[in-house]
């Protein structure tokens, strides 16, 4: 069974304007509020509760060299929110953590890493591989997330507690980005599996789960980033792009994808960009069906 847990956190975005602040700390109470607890607490799910992020800052004006936007306050809701989900795997029940945006993935990493390690499939409108290695821009984790799970970022970033690499590069899958992406050619090279979001219009839901579940392997994490989606279907993200995929692709892909999942996330949906609450409401309509298996296949 599914416990809920929320994780408000804005912390690895870019600020919308010069010392503003990112609206996705807003997405669990916008996606409760628009039914997702409810929902699917009929089927059996638990609220897990929250945990709480650190004061966003811009503080690109004063950030150091080699660290990231934040990083202190990201570190410590990496930690909590891994030990919340370590928590919950003791309880015999299966965490969806509900972001926030998608540094969320370090905290299921190191909850995984500390476990043993497992695969991931990493469902993104972009490969998030952005890294020191390939880019001097670095500073906003929610572009970096999969570069740092699997080893590529800085150490006070991606070496915690000396746990690097969280994901095993070669288990880590990747499906979603458009054909523009700039860090795509790099990930093929170095994970285990790399696909644009035209995949699933070419081969079909069946062969693209395939695919993913082989490189990630009996064990995985899955990080949905909403941003896959097109955004004529869903503009309430920070990165809009278009090339995207539609709402009932993700939700089979979820379907197929959920069962024998141990865990998942759902990240970057900013309510500041949904004044009527629409694509909440459109959210949990794909996220209901699309997760209610939930580590069900498990067992």
């Amino acid at each position: 069974m599914i416990t809920l847990v929320s994780a408000p956190t804005n912390l690895g975005l870019r600020p919308p304007q010069p010392g503003g602040v990112p609206g996705a700390a807003k997405a669990p109470e916008a996606l409760r509020e628009a039914g997702l607890y409810d929902r699917l607490s009929s089927a059996g799910a638990r609220d897990g509760g929250v945990v709480l992020p650190g004061r966003y800052v811009d503080d690109d004006a004063t950030r150091a060299p080699g660290r990231v936007r934040n990083q202190d306050p990201l570190v410590d809701h990496t930690w909590r929110l891994a030990e919340r989900i370590e928590r919950v795997w003791d309880d015999g029940r299966t965490p969806l953590v509900v972001g926030g945006d998608c540094s969320v993935l370090l905290g299921a990493g190191v909850a995984t890493a500390r476990r043993g390690r497992a695969g991931l499939i990493h469902i993104d409108g972009h490969t998030d591989f952005r890294h020191p290695g390939n880019s001097d821009a670095c500073g906003s984790v929610a572009g970096e997330d999969l570069a740092a799970a699997v080893g590529l970022h800085w150490s006070g970033l991606s070496d915690l507690a000396g746990l690097s690499p969280y994901v095993e590069p070669r288990r880590a899958a990747h499906i979603g980005h458009r054909a523009d992406d700039e860090y795509a050619a790099e990930a093929r090279k170095r994970l285990g599996c790399v696909l644009p979001a035209a995949a699933l219009s070419e081969v079909g839901v069946e062969a693209v789960s395939e695919q993913l579940r082989r490189a990630a392997g009996p064990d995985y994490w899955v990080q949905v980033d909403v941003d896959v989606l097109d955004p004529s279907i869903m503009p309430a993200v920070d990165s809009p792009d278009d090339g995207g995929i539609t709402a009932s692709q993700l939700t089979d892909l979820l379907r197929a994808l959920a069962p024998d999942a141990i865990g998942a996330s759902v990240t970057v949906f900013d309510p500041d960009l949904d004044p009527h609450g629409d694509y909440a409401r459109l959210l949990v309509d794909i996220l209901v069906p699309g997760l209610s298996s939930l580590g069900g296949g498990r067992r």
